[in-house]
């Protein structure tokens, strides 16, 4: 049956095998459409950034590339700028004709913590073969701030789907029609797009820039950390602002997104062609996010903005972003923000849950 996999059969993988923890996987971590993935006790500080390649395993390559080991079992800190590599608490099992795509989690891509999958024989970042089996790591590389993790820190997440579930143009405009995907006018091109909100009512505050040298953050610390100790305020009368080469950005979508309960989503990158910068490590949502049932009434994209190599002006109500909707197998059982302990339904502007 085609589609994306919820919860409800997550749990019969889990139980059939597909999915095995060690540990058991714990219930908290199978959400409406995905499930948490828990770093294991050991990270693997390495030379660079690798992918394991066709016949090749992740093993094999930590021999190739590992500098150090950090022991995990009593809380560590990986530091910002080096690359890790931590092998996780789950392994898959694959059948034929299902594959996986892991992602960062939403807290994990607003303290721009590039965290990706890594398989045996992969080609491709949180990309998972059909039919793939064997172990998951998770490669950490901290961009702004150093953390403290330690083992069952959850930091990606992975959603599983049998065949070909993405919605063409036609198929979103047709759901659009039926229930608004977005607030206003949809505008659909190779999925739903959205834009910057730099004219934020009754305020000059737009955003928030991860300031170059700051404390390391705890990642079990939520509402503790006072945000002006790490973030600088985007502020613009004129709805522009200019983002600097290697900057981080906490920016906000002018859209309020609904995803209804019989769908998923994941943020892209919007236009090569621009070039100049990136949005959104964090690329899932789940079935009722922003949904009126689950206590959403639309919620608005938080922009994870990274700018390269020159100093670029972005504009209010610039496109800088598309999501991609994809059916799924069943209706979750449990949707986003209803009775699960979602930090972000209803959202504007906002950093992770670590800050007050």
């Amino acid at each position: 049956m085609t589609g994306v996999i919820p919860n409800q059969h997550l749990s019969k993988m889990i139980a059939d095998g597909v999915i095995a923890g060690q540990p058991a996987i714990e219930d908290a971590q199978i959400q409406p459409a995905s499930l948490d993935l828990r770093l294991g006790s050991v990270a693997y500080r390495v030379r660079a950034s690798f992918l394991a390649g066709a016949g090749r395993t992740v093993a094999e390559r930590l021999q190739e590339f590992e500098m150090h080991r950090v022991d995990l079992t009593d809380g560590a800190v990986l530091e910002k700028g080096c690359v890790y590599v931590v092998p996780l608490m789950e392994s898959l099992a694959l059948p034929d004709g299902m594959q996986a795509v892991a992602n960062a989690k939403s807290s994990t891509g607003r303290l721009d913590l590039l965290t990706r999958t890594i398989t045996d024989g992969g080609v491709e970042f949180d990309r998972i073969a059909t039919g793939y089996h064997g172990p998951l790591y998770a490669e950490i590389c901290p961009r702004s701030f150093s953390v403290l993790v330690r083992p069952g820190m959850r930091l990606n997440q992975i959603r599983f789907r049998v065949g070909h579930a993405v919605l063409d143009d036609a198929a979103l405009n047709a759901l659009h029609a039926q229930s608004p995907l977005v607030d206003g006018t949809a505008v659909i091109d190779d999925g739903l797009g959205f834009s910057v909100d730099l004219k934020l009512p009754g305020t000059d505050l737009v955003g928030y820039r991860a300031k170059p040298h700051t404390g390391v953050i705890d990642l079990d610390r939520i509402g503790h950390y006072n945000p002006a100790e790490y973030w600088e305020d985007v502020r613009t009368t004129n709805g522009q602002i200019i983002l600097d080469p290697g900057a981080f950005y906490i920016l906000v979508s002018r859209e309020a997104v609904h995803i209804p309960p019989e769908y998923a989503a994941e943020m892209a990158p919007y236009l090569a062609m621009v070039g100049e910068f990136r949005v959104h490590y964090a690329g899932f949502f789940d079935p009722g996010f922003g949904h009126d049932a689950a206590g959403g009434a639309g919620s608005r994209g938080v922009l994870e903005v990274r700018c390269h190599e020159a100093p670029f002006v972005l504009e209010h109500g610039q496109v800088v972003g598309r999501l991609v909707y994809e059916r799924m197998q069943d209706v979750p059982t449990q949707l986003y923000g209803a009775g699960i302990a979602s930090n972000y339904q209803g959202q504007g502007l906002k950093l992770s849950k670590h800050f007050k």
